[in-house]
């Protein structure tokens, strides 16, 4: 019989030839051929529905962009803990847990801050008043001096002190996850002579092993949730793991930790020499010779250390918000606000938060591209400091500076930019204590030294830059901000949502 599929050369389609069923088919074969063709097409339809609806969702699901900008230490992690643990209220409290290592840690720092501060330490033994000894500091009697020149009380008190330099090293091991390019050695803080510990060593004096233990004044992690899972994995003390098969998954609001924790432990048992330490005389009038003010330092909890140090010690809401764990890198938090409700229902956040120090600037800019807001930190307490990675640089400035760059930037020129000005606690004390502010910033002349008057006038001053660095006009928010204070910052915090959300709606044309 002839093949009456035949066609002449000149019409010859390979792909129809290929896919033309045989001309031997059994009945059978026929059969299981069209099932399978028609599974096929099953499939395949399925698969072209899935992402037309996944096309459709994307166009209904609303996302708002939002970065975080500002130097180092601004205050741009504690912003996102503060939109975490008002959003995302349910995940925030399942992770409080595990910021007790890092409070640990900031505890541990702070003692040695101190113990450092005291070496190197000239005590004369006098009867009465004192005097000034050759590094300016003012000598106390109070008690007899060992061989450092410290009173024998301050050398057994460090003595005591010595296992919290085991416990830094365990912390620190537990927080960086293995393989992770933490921190490098920075400058001891303000005061303290980089011999004065191997803490502040240089790199070079150091092996590669021992700067594990010691990464100078900080140590760093990547921003996201890697650390978070290295502690829970670790347990919450010293490397064990749950009795029970873990679940990835904190233990429950209230409940303390099921396993034993050594640095807790450790910490309790040296709670009273650390409040003794604190409340020394003679250690606070060194601190205040050295300029080290570890009350405005973050992560400061001496004033809570009875507290933080209890054994069953679960941190707070304001504990974690506290608490200080320097970041580098960029990472990307997505979440949809548990909290929303009618017009956010379904709006998606992503809030980027980068490095602040001068090294990581450079990776800012990639960031600029399709994002609905900025908040910009600047640290107004910082008006009588230097910047850690550069010492000839002032903080303030360097935030002006930086102010002025980002309103500036063209890429930038349709993004509402949100300023706080942070810290203003912290610069609240200083200006109470005595600290002018016309001393560190002359244009301030004769105002009064009060935080209302130096928060108008930086408000002034910011303002005016947003008006004459902007491409094109925009509106001015600013806001004076301390934000470890959790209610006024809620009230602030919903406002720009407010304000970015009505953006980003009419900007969709859905408003």
């Amino acid at each position: 019989m002839p093949n009456m599929n035949y066609k002449p050369s000149g019409d010859f389609d390979p792909l129809e030839e290929a896919i033309r069923p045989p001309l031997d088919e059994t009945e059978r074969e026929r059969s299981q051929r069209v099932a399978q063709e028609a599974e096929a097409k099953r499939i395949s339809n399925a698969i072209d529905e899935s992402l037309r609806l996944e096309r459709q969702d994307r166009k209904k699901r609303r996302v708002v962009r939002l970065l975080l900008l500002g130097q180092s230490e601004s205050g741009k992690s504690t912003t996102l803990r503060h939109f975490q643990r008002l959003y995302t209220p349910n995940a925030f409290r399942e992770e409080r847990v595990l910021w007790r290592s890092v409070i640990q840690l900031n505890i541990v720092r702070s003692v040695h801050t101190m113990i450092d501060a005291l070496s190197g330490v000239r005590r004369q033994h006098i009867d009465s008043g004192g005097e000034e000894s050759e590094d300016g500091l003012t000598t106390l009697n109070n008690g007899a001096a060992g061989h450092s020149g410290l009173s024998q009380e301050l050398e057994f008190l460090k003595m005591r002190l010595t296992p919290l330099r085991h416990i830094e090293q365990l912390l620190i091991a537990k927080l960086v996850p293995p393989g992770e390019d933490e921190a490098l050695a920075l400058p001891p803080p303000p005061g303290i002579s980089p011999s004065a510990s191997s803490t502040y060593g240089h790199r070079s004096q150091r092996s590669r092993s021992d700067e594990r233990a010691f990464r100078g004044q900080e140590v760093f992690v990547r921003p996201g949730t890697r650390w978070k899972g290295s502690v829970n994995r670790g347990g919450m003390g010293n490397g064990q793991q749950h009795d029970e098969e873990d679940d990835g998954r904190p233990s429950s609001e209230g409940d303390a930790p099921e396993t034993r924790d050594e640095a807790q432990e450790v910490l309790a048992a040296c709670c009273q020499d650390i409040t003794t330490l604190w409340n020394d005389r003679f250690v606070r009038e060194v601190l205040k010779r050295r300029k080290i003010r570890l009350e405005e330092f973050p992560g400061f909890f001496l004033n809570d250390i009875e507290r933080v140090t209890a054994l069953k010690y679960i941190p707070s809401d304001d504990d974690v918000l506290r608490a200080r764990l320097k970041t580098v890198g960029v990472s990307e938090y997505r979440f949809e606000m548990e909290a929303a409700a009618g017009r956010e229902s379904g709006t998606e956040w992503r809030i980027i938060d980068v490095g602040g120090s001068r090294s990581q600037r450079a990776t800012w800019i990639p960031f600029f591209d399709d994002v609905d807001a900025i908040i910009f930190l600047a640290p107004i307490s910082g008006f009588d400091q230097v910047l850690a990675e550069d010492r000839s640089v002032n903080r303030l400035e360097d935030s002006v500076l930086l102010w002025k760059s980002i309103c500036a930037n063209k890429l930038l020129a349709n993004v509402e930019l949100v300023l706080f000005l942070n810290k203003c606690d912290i610069m609240e004390a200083k200006l109470r204590s005595g600290v002018r502010l016309s001393k560190y910033v002359r244009s301030y002349g004769e105002r009064a030294n009060d935080l209302e008057s130096a928060s108008k006038y930086f408000r002034s001053k910011f303002s005016a830059i947003h008006r004459e660095y902007s491409p094109l006009p925009r509106k001015f928010y600013g806001f004076c901000t301390s934000v470890t204070d959790t209610s006024t910052t809620a009230g602030i915090l919903a406002s720009v949502r407010d304000m970015v959300v009505r953006r980003h709606l009419k900007q969709s044309r859905l408003l």
